[in-house]
């Protein structure tokens, strides 16, 4: 499956700032490009998108930055995935042809509507909490993660 540039730095985003807000602490732009290697002004256009959606805070001042606007365990990847494409996890449209044995239908029926409910279920039932956890435990050897 092939998503968006923005759907996949809005995810890394979001999980950044769960892993680092931990504490309390905000998050800013600019510690989550350095550590993502994404685009600051590529991710300021995306972060507005997840704080309209309700999943991040921002805060002003000289410790600005982002913090959850919720505990993680109530954030859904289909929240996220909603608050930034809400195409990805959207239903197919019934063919406008509905001949009898057609086998578009048949198609649509078998693969694509069966494949997105499976992605639509996967995306409901994954919490943001999981997922960071998952990411700790995945890069538990690969990277080392800092808090000060």
């Amino acid at each position: 499956m092939k998503v968006s540039t923005k759907v996949e730095y809005g995810v890394l985003a979001l999980a950044d700032i769960a892993l680092y807000s931990e504490n309390g602490q905000s998050v800013s732009a600019v510690e989550i490009s350095k550590r993502q290697g994404i685009s600051k002004k590529y991710l300021e256009q995306i972060l507005p998108l997840l704080r309209q959606a309700g999943l991040i805070r921002a805060h002003k001042g000289l410790r600005g930055g982002y913090t959850l606007s919720c505990c993680a365990e109530s954030v859904t990847l289909s929240d996220i995935l909603n608050a930034l494409d809400y195409s990805i996890l959207e239903e197919m449209e019934e063919s406008s042809d509905q001949r009898e044995g057609c086998l578009r239908n048949a198609v649509n029926a078998c693969v694509w509507t069966r494949m997105n409910h499976i992605m639509s279920d996967y995306a409901r039932g994954l919490t943001l909490s999981a997922f960071v956890e998952e990411c700790r435990s995945q890069g538990e050897d690969g990277w080392d993660l800092y808090v000060i």
